[in-house]
């Protein structure tokens, strides 16, 4: 099977693996009637929501450029984490609504036993399926397929601390421990909410390659471009799995353009073998042109 066709797969198998997850978690919160393990399930459907819009931003991102798009619709990705981080905030705030109301009039849940072994199940079906969906994600470089994983990993986190402290309900019976526990699940998700949002910002600014890979593009750049005698303005920025470079390539004045663009397939040779799916753009300059602050060619 196909990257593409696998990436689509397993967009397709996430939603219907949230659907069980939500229906089991509501499931613990009926058994129970507790507000933490309500935060549980109202968490759980921001899982579903943003399993749809990460299913809508694979198959849309997959689509060849075209005359309107002309750099591709790798950036729908981006867009769908950004709803991701949106969806988890609002699941927090209305977390928050239920835990005043716990704490105003606490009770005490029942059915502990049945209600946490529920829990328990839905739970190992979330972090098997997170790290999934994590390894996949990195692998072909899906953001929203990995800020989908992030939500499921904050989700596991979140209901083993919800179980540990429900454990700790029914062993004191103070009952506004179960408010307590749901308000601690709805802070830790506005944090996951935002790291999403903000690493999803950061995407669609083009915000730079990081560090370590802008510079093994100005070595590769460095090392091949015999004849060249220096590159200035180097640019990077990524776009769902493609990684855009530009930059400027001086040369002789006298060199040939056939020359001039035999240089430049053999920087861009290297530079697709250090960097994987790239698109590479380079203007080709003379030597008075020179900078003389950016590569110099050895």
């Amino acid at each position: 099977m196909a990257i593409t066709d696998r990436t689509l797969a397993i967009a397709v198998a996430s939603l219907g693996i949230g659907l069980a997850v939500l229906g089991l978690k509501f499931l613990a919160w009926y058994l129970t009637g507790s507000i933490a393990l309500y935060s549980d399930a109202l968490e759980s459907i921001v899982n579903v929501v943003t399993s749809i819009a990460a299913l809508i931003a694979v198959r849309l991102a997959q689509r060849p450029a075209d005359a309107a798009l002309q750099y591709g619709y790798h950036k729908a990705e981006y867009f769908s984490a950004v709803l991701v981080g949106v969806m988890i905030i609002v699941a927090a705030i209305l977390i928050l609504r239920e835990a005043y109301f716990g704490f105003i009039a606490p009770e005490l849940p029942e059915a502990g036993v049945q209600g946490i072994a529920v829990s328990v199940v839905a739970t190992i079906i979330n972090l098997v399926w997170a790290i999934v969906l994590r390894r996949h994600g990195h692998r072909v470089r899906s953001p929203a397929l990995e800020a989908d994983a992030k939500h499921l990993m904050t989700d596991v986190v979140s209901t083993f601390g919800v179980l540990v402290g429900l454990a700790l309900v029914y062993a004191t019976g103070l009952a506004i421990l179960d408010s307590v526990l749901a308000a601690l699940v709805a802070l830790n998700i506005l944090w996951s909410g935002w790291a999403v949002i903000r690493e999803s910002v950061g995407g669609l600014m083009d915000v730079a390659l990081p560090p370590e890979t802008q510079k093994t593009i100005r070595e590769v750049i460095s090392q091949n471009a015999d004849g060249a005698i220096e590159a200035h303005d180097i640019r990077t920025r990524q776009a769902g799995k493609l990684t855009f470079i530009d930059f400027h390539l001086v040369v002789p004045g006298a060199m040939t353009v056939e020359a001039a663009h035999t240089i430049c397939d053999c920087i861009e040779a290297k530079l697709r073998e250090a960097v994987k799916d790239v698109q590479i753009t380079i203007h080709v300059e003379p030597e008075n042109k020179a900078k003389h602050a950016g590569i110099v060619v050895v």
